[in-house]
């Protein structure tokens, strides 16, 4: 039996708009409106709008919930401040990656935790069980929020137009409740493109009047509505992480290069830690393959899951690959074997369909914005 894919706020506004649709996580989500190149450029340049109503909010709130979400999640939830938001990830007892997450505290004892849409109903079950014993409540609001993205170097002129709330005191990973346009929403100075910009979460009803206000207020400076296509090729020039790819079941941060996210030194007990310890220590004493970044020296794009080769032996794998606008080559994100991670290793190539291609080793990422 198939199942309809589901719709956000914004579905008729997009197909008026022309935006090839695809079928994302259950979802019909736009893929492009026009040229994904064009649109990746805006975000780089100046700015683009995004529509991730996809994305699952979980509300956690109760006199236990930082408890709660200590004993469900790898970070230390508790030294998160109110108004302040954390990259974390939730584990499976053996430890593998079940998702990455950012949690948001929004008051003293009330958290948002966002998660992937692919794995929202996961994380909601996962905290649901975990949860028993303690004096928390878990709920799902996903039906609660549209969320709009305005991303790029003139998201906050953008956004300044149409607000009153305070962007310059907002900080990179922090969330304030205020008026866009007219519209109450909780503005977030987060994003996933490697760009300055902001993820506004608002009611539903209110999506369509925010979008065409922002689009708007960004006509003279460049903003355009970008799809999930141009989302990838940012986010991968950036050098972040798409679960799936980069971030698996099989995989625990410490085989990611995701170590630093896990704090051991909180309190308590918490889901996988038994098993993180042991990762840890297997990553001090034989480091696993690392993720690094792979630049073609040819036009041959690499795709998930082509072999890296060196010498004629398989070294290791392709987890993403694309064209990058910014540096003119295809791109890779790859776990190799430690011998061959170090950038400028001569020698490596990827096995595109029984060619090998030629491609560089480099660190991560493969663009920074400037300051």
């Amino acid at each position: 039996m198939s199942t309809a894919p589901r719709l956000t706020a914004l579905d008729a506004l997009h197909r008026s708009l022309g935006a090839t649709m695809t079928d994302f996580a259950g979802w019909d989500m736009p893929l492009r409106y026009a040229s994904e190149r064009d649109e990746h450029n805006a975000v780089r340049t100046k700015a683009g709008l995004f529509d991730l109503s996809h994305m699952g909010e979980i509300t956690v709130t109760g006199p236990a919930a930082v408890d709660l979400l200590n004993f469900a999640l790898v970070g230390n939830i508790g030294t998160i401040s109110v108004g302040r938001a954390r990259y974390t990830m939730i584990c499976a007892e053996d430890g593998g990656i079940m998702d990455d997450l950012i949690v948001y505290r929004l008051a003293e004892t009330e958290y948002m935790v966002v998660a992937n849409a692919g794995n929202a109903q996961i994380v909601l079950d996962a905290l649901t069980a975990r949860a028993e014993g303690f004096d928390a409540e878990v709920r799902d609001d996903h039906d609660a929020y549209a969320l709009l993205a305005v991303q790029g170097p003139e998201s906050p002129a953008i956004l300044a137009s149409v607000t009153d709330a305070d962007l310059d005191g907002l900080k990179y990973y922090a969330g304030l409740p205020g008026t866009v346009a007219g519209v109450p929403a909780l503005i977030a100075r987060t994003g996933y493109t490697g760009e300055d910009g902001f993820e506004l979460f608002v009611a539903p009803g209110h999506a369509e009047q925010l979008w065409r206000a922002l689009t708007e207020a960004g006509a003279s400076r460049g903003l355009i509505p970008c799809g999930l296509s141009c989302r990838d090729t940012l986010r991968l020039e950036a050098g972040m992480p798409l679960y799936g790819h980069e971030l698996t079941t099989g995989l625990t941060p410490f085989d990611a290069g995701l170590g630093r996210v896990v704090k051991f030194e909180k309190e308590g007990d918490f889901v996988g830690r038994k098993a993180l310890e042991a990762a840890a220590e297997r990553a001090e004493s034989a480091p696993p393959r690392k993720l690094v970044g792979l630049v073609a020296e040819g036009r041959r794009v690499p795709r998930a899951g082509f072999p890296v080769v060196a010498g004629g032996q398989v070294v290791g794998e392709v987890t993403s690959g694309a064209p990058s606008p910014t540096l003119g080559k295809p791109i890779a994100m790859a776990y190799v074997d430690a011998a061959h991670a170090t950038p400028g290793t001569e020698g490596v190539a990827v096995d595109i369909r029984g060619s090998h291609e030629p491609y560089e080793v480099v660190a991560l990422p493969f663009y920074k914005r400037r300051k």
